[in-house]
């Protein structure tokens, strides 16, 4: 079967939500994923809990090098495919699941030789950092079945295919699911692991999106192919992927590395206010999932039609997706405010966490919709192979803003000054984002 440019014709609005629709199923799957993980660790206790949290940020990092080098094939992928250079196609899908091996085989000897200068630095010390080692050691061996995945999913969307990435993440969170309550509290004849545990089990379900996902790439879409790929040209095909991968990873990186500096600030008030903040961030990202979704959407829409050389349809597109992130971003922000403290009941009982998690919605759900804004225009900027532009719009947000806003807001009103810091930054950023990539599309 040939990739073929699907997304060049049709109507754009319904061809935009259909894909986010079948995106955001997939989507929500993942956050559904990282929730199981919290709603049975937080069954442990807040210390347990809190180890969890502290390790958020640094998971980060290595899923943002992922998807970092995702971007970087969709938005060349899609290109081709827009183009209808299927050679191509196989040969920088190819090329980029290659480049995923080597580099992760570079991040599990870094990851497994910091755990602890990182954590401490962190704040994290005593019996939480034991659990954080517990966690850490077995999730960094099973770094290549997180990676390779995203890279693959990514070359499958950028064919303008949303439903079955969304499928492969769905296959994830019911092999979690089942794996956690066994291996955590040890059910039947397993052994009680808890945090080690819960690792075994996110990594196992992990190798099963590895799997199904090359599986599809070879079979259904034809998009790997290693007689298309020689010595001559790989360092080619790696080039054109990290153009785009590269600046795309450095402002993945921005984001944990922000939220590892926040953690830190927020770890002064305490365990609960740590373990608030991780609980928190998991329903945001849960939340977000619609406007994430289209975002993630709109690099394969954007390339296809610019390899297409369909301008106009480019720019309808990204105008359409930032009336619909704006609506959305409302949306939660009402449902927010009145069902957060329900929400945050459901995964820890401590009165503490459970206010640290509400204050948390309530300001920084305001700016969710500028949010997917600034997404929208990192995802456009990249699939003009414009990375750097993208890498900019993160900036902005989380260093000139939301840092320095935490700091100032933490130093006048305490823990809900750095939430609102979050909140007023979204928003600033994401002005700045429409202005900026309006005009940038208008150029082409």
């Amino acid at each position: 079967m040939k990739s073929k440019a699907v997304l060049t014709e049709g109507p754009i609005g319904k061809t935009i939500i259909r894909l986010t629709f079948g995106m955001m199923v997939g989507m929500i799957g993942m956050v559904m994923f990282n929730l199981v993980d919290t709603f049975f660790i937080g069954q442990l206790g807040t210390t347990h809990l809190a180890a969890m949290s502290y390790t958020f940020p640094v998971i980060m990092v290595y899923v943002s090098i992922a998807l970092g080098l995702g971007v970087g094939a969709s938005a060349v992928i899609s290109r081709a495919i827009g183009s209808g250079d299927q050679q191509d196609v196989q040969r920088l899908t190819t090329g980029a699941l290659i480049l995923g091996f080597v580099i992760v085989a570079l991040m599990i000897i870094l990851g497994l030789s910091t755990i602890d200068p990182v954590f401490r630095a962190m704040g994290a010390d005593g019996i939480i950092l034991e659990y954080i080692k517990q966690y850490m050691t077995i999730w960094y061996l099973g770094v290549p079945f997180v990676v390779i995945p995203m890279i693959g999913n990514n070359a499958i969307r950028a064919a303008g295919n949303t439903a079955i990435p969304s499928i492969i993440m769905l296959s994830a969170i019911v092999v979690n699911g089942i794996l956690d309550p066994i291996l955590i509290f040890g059910l039947g004849p397993f052994e009680r692991m808890e945090l080690k545990g819960a690792a075994i089990a996110t990594v196992t379900a992990r190798m099963t999106t590895f799997a199904i996902s090359l599986l599809i790439l070879k079979f259904k879409f034809n998009m790997i192919s290693l007689a298309v790929l020689k010595l001559s040209n790989i360092f080619d095909t790696w080039k054109r992927v990290l153009f785009i991968g590269i600046p795309a990873t450095i402002t993945q990186f921005i984001v944990p590395i922000s939220m590892g500096v926040i953690t830190r600030m927020v770890s002064g008030y305490g365990n609960e206010a740590v373990a608030g903040l991780g609980v928190a961030g998991r329903i945001e990202m849960f939340a977000l999932a619609p406007i994430i979704s289209l975002g993630t959407v709109i690099l394969a829409f954007t390339g296809q039609n610019i390899g297409a050389k369909k301008y106009d349809r480019v720019a309808e597109g990204i105008k359409f997706s930032q009336r619909f992130s704006l609506i959305t971003g409302v949306i939660l922000f009402i449902a927010l405010i009145f069902t957060s403290q329900y929400i945050a009941a459901i995964f820890d009982k401590d009165p503490a966490v459970i206010s640290i998690i509400v204050l948390y919605l309530t300001f920084v759900s305001a700016g969710y919709g500028f949010q997917g804004v600034m997404f929208i225009t990192a995802n456009t900027f990249n699939a003009m192979h414009k990375p750097y532009k993208a890498m900019g719009i993160n900036a902005v947000r989380m260093l000139v803003l939301y840092i320095p806003l935490a700091f100032i807001g933490s130093y006048l009103w305490g823990l809900p000054g750095i939430f609102v810091g979050a909140g007023i930054s979204s928003v600033v950023g994401g002005i700045v984002a429409i202005i900026w990539v309006n005009r940038t599309v208008n150029k082409l």
